[in-house]
């Protein structure tokens, strides 16, 4: 989510991410309260010169699968299917950060949201948690020139024998933290119950020893967030509905050292409600509660395992919690669909105020549709994956509120997802997520993992 996009942030900067953002989320506010936003009508567009790119095009470099601005390039890095190091590179692409790695490299870390059940899973690689389990990530070591260029190194698996691995988050010592959405277990035909968030070292050269971070609890998690400032770790769920979770660990940056889970609850407003009928920009103190029993052993497990221990103490109520980051002193997260259009909402936690607000309530699909994945670029601009039903774009969102076409899909309508900037900034990574049930349905659509490059300067990203 991030050296400063949502993956990469902490391990280069902090504190220029925290500077980019605000403007951007300022944007997000003044399109929100325009006429046109207001009327459902759409967010003004942003035309090349005003901080867009331009119109789309194919593009060569990768045989017209995707179309960009003219003037920028891509390199298709990773196909489902192909080789890697000891093995074939799984498919359903997810979230994903990159991490600095030294004379010209970066690392990705990428998820791998494989669906397949326990009675066809199987792992990818060595070292599986579970023998069954078909997902966890894997690692890409990438060349990156000057202008952005990059070509790929190597690939190899970096954890397996888990299931539906789909976002996660960057720490600021160098490791992505990935997540397991479900809460599937040996009732389910697994050899292992799943429901856990686990740690992968970018530094990592092969399958790592799966260690489940059973503090930070069994849930469907989706996405985390981590503040530097406290090391303390803000989580999201999906499923309807879901927690905002803040893990306070024992040990700071020792995750598996266990630490206390907690959720977020409105003071005096027990069990609130924000899927709807939300003001804007309204600042609502907060308060947390206490998560008594965060993990579980037993084999088949209710979806609402963790949340109704929260609710039953007043915890919030959201709709649908995707993609979480940290910037400018503060935590985001998406609800994918919140809001009276169902269309999507980002929320703001501050910390050292104790305070949520509603930042962006979309009023229509056609301004946003359901936004998942989130990224920032080094020079403030926003850059979305969005996740609703037929979409196939990534959209960039300039600081003063324009929203534009940034990536085109071209050859079907599966899920974007993982964009992240490079720690210098000159290249985008990002998914085209591919067919989440590859051992059930192999003739699916294939996860690619591309780079683009060019002339970011001369607009919002």
């Amino acid at each position: 989510m991030s050296g400063l996009d949502r993956r990469r942030f902490l391990h280069t900067s902090a504190l220029a991410g925290g500077a980019l953002l605000a403007p951007s989320l300022s944007g997000l506010i003044s399109c929100a309260t325009s006429p046109s936003m207001r009327s459902g009508n759409g967010p003004p567009g942003a035309d090349k010169g005003q901080g867009g790119y331009g119109p789309l095009v194919p593009s060569q470099d990768v045989g017209e699968v995707i179309s960009l601005p003219a003037g920028f390039h891509a390199a298709l890095l990773s196909t489902s299917g192909q080789e890697m190091v000891g093995g074939l590179v799984p498919n359903a692409f997810d979230g994903m950060a990159a991490f600095a790695a030294g004379q010209g490299l970066v690392r990705l870390v990428r998820n791998h949201e494989v669906r397949d059940t326990a009675e066809v899973g199987r792992p990818f690689g060595e070292r599986p948690y579970d023998p069954i389990g078909p997902g966890g990530t894997t690692t890409l070591e990438v060349r990156v020139g000057s202008d952005g260029r990059a070509s790929l190194v190597r690939q190899f698996a970096s954890l397996t024998g888990t299931i539906i691995n789909c976002a996660g988050g960057p720490t600021p010592w160098g490791s992505w933290i990935t997540c397991e959405e479900t809460v599937a277990g040996t009732g389910e035909g697994w050899t292992s119950n799943h429901g856990y968030t686990f740690e992968v070292p970018s530094s990592a050269n092969g399958p790592v020893t799966p260690v489940r971070l059973e503090a930070m609890g069994r849930f469907q998690h989706e996405a985390v967030a981590i503040d530097p400032t406290t090391g303390w770790v803000y989580l999201t769920e999906d499923r309807m509905p879901a927690g905002f979770y803040r893990f306070k660990p024992a040990v700071p940056g020792q995750l598996a050292k266990g630490g206390s889970l907690e959720a977020l609850a409105i003071q005096g407003q027990a069990g609130y409600q924000t899927a709807t009928n939300q003001p804007l920009l309204t600042p609502r103190k907060v308060e947390w509660v206490g998560i008594d029993h965060p993990d579980s052993d037993a084999p088949t497990l209710d979806l609402g395992f963790v949340f109704n221990q929260g609710l039953a103490k007043g915890a919030a109520a959201f709709a649908r919690l995707e993609g979480c980051w940290y910037g400018d002193h503060s935590i985001y997260f998406n609800a994918t669909t919140g809001g009276n259009a169902a269309a999507g909402q980002v929320w703001q936690y501050h910390p050292g105020r104790d305070e949520l607000r509603l930042m962006f309530e979309s009023p229509s699909t056609a301004v946003l549709n359901s936004p998942d994945n989130i990224c920032v670029s080094p020079r403030g601009g926003v850059v979305i994956c969005e996740d609703g039903a037929g979409t196939n774009y990534v959209r960039g969102l300039t600081p003063d509120g324009a929203v534009f076409d940034l990536v085109r899909n071209n050859i079907n309508t599966v899920e974007w997802a993982g964009a992240c900037f490079s720690p210098l900034g000159r290249t985008l990574f990002v998914n085209m997520q591919g067919n989440t049930h590859p051992i059930q349905a192999p003739n699916g659509a294939k996860g690619m993992t591309f780079a683009i490059w060019g002339p970011w300067e001369s607009g919002a990203l």
